[in-house]
């Protein structure tokens, strides 16, 4: 089962993500946790040192923050290498040039945390009971989401253009006979091919609700809701299947000063618009913490996630 955390930047996401995955590695079941979002504090949780490489915290829990600027040089990397194996050396050097101009462009860091996200989607299933995405801000994760389905088609569409130009230069070479063999030979389409049906697996199981949940934390106030319905909305657009909301940093009942008693009163209002918006979702209810969220008592919400698991 893989499963995706995310929501609007501050309401809780890393907090919710290391007590659920601590929780999943409690009741037996092999965890890995990864973080995707580039403000990494899975680390800073569990009070451990988490590389850019899948790293054991605790029995059953293993945890991985992905280096988005390690990863993009790494894919950069493979682009050259790829480039290098099907064009001419005449102009590697000026591939080398354009390849060097793209590593500074914006969403190049993105592409190379959606393949790392490809690689473990498709790669690590096996190796886990559970593993679970924390995510960027909504926006951001939103647009990793997407990606399956917008590169998928893109790919295609140029596996198409470059089988044409191949069967176009072998009817030209052999007197109007087309060659299918040589669009199989082909480096490029090798390539192409292979990362559109990586794609296409991670699409299938992202797509498929026995192997993937969705859960958005939210705060009961007005912005993270209101953003936590439209990402709901762009989600299930693309099949995505939405499982549960957390409403985290939830007053504790006993206030009495005024200012408080204002605050919990309009919670509750917040409380009912979350009840009515997401009736036909699953919705956990997390305490506002005393304390800042560290080893010592992660405990406590993940004990408190187990009253609704």
């Amino acid at each position: 089962m893989i499963t995706f955390i995310g929501g609007k930047g501050g309401v809780g996401k890393t907090t919710c993500s290391a007590a659920y995955a601590l929780k999943c590695a409690e009741s037996g079941h092999k965890t890995l946790i990864v973080s995707t979002d580039p403000a990494h504090s899975t680390s800073d949780i569990f009070e451990t040192e988490i590389k850019n490489e899948i790293t054991n915290i605790m029995p059953n829990l293993d945890a991985l923050e992905i280096n988005s600027e390690k990863e993009s040089k790494a894919y950069m990397d493979n682009v050259r290498l790829s480039l290098k194996n099907v064009v001419s050396p005449i102009i590697v050097e000026q591939i080398n040039k354009q390849i060097d101009a793209a590593s500074i462009s914006p969403g190049t860091e993105e592409a190379a945390l959606f393949d790392k996200m490809i690689e473990i989607i498709t790669e690590k299933t096996n190796d886990y009971d559970i593993i679970i995405f924390d995510t960027a801000p909504t926006g951001h994760t939103l647009r990793l989401l997407s990606l399956p389905e917008l590169l998928g088609a893109w790919l295609e569409t140029l596996i198409k253009k470059r089988s044409r130009s191949i069967t176009l230069m072998t009817m030209a070479n052999h007197n109007g006979y087309a060659d299918k063999k040589e669009i199989e030979k082909d480096e490029v389409i090798k390539i192409l091919k292979t990362r559109y049906d990586k794609i296409n697996k991670a699409k299938d199981i992202m797509l498929d609700n026995s192997k993937l949940s969705f859960i958005f934390v939210t705060n009961a106030e007005k912005l993270p809701i209101d953003e936590t319905v439209k990402a709901i909305n762009i989600l299930e657009k693309y099949n995505v299947s939405v499982n549960g909301i957390i409403v985290n940093k939830i007053l504790p009942d006993n206030m009495t000063d005024e200012f408080w008693i204002n605050k919990k009163e309009q919670e509750q209002k917040y409380l009912n618009i979350i009840k009515e918006n997401f009736n036909n979702k699953k919705i956990f209810l997390l305490p506002l913490l005393e304390e800042d969220m560290k080893s010592n008592n992660i405990q406590m919400i993940a004990d408190k996630l187990e009253e609704y698991f």
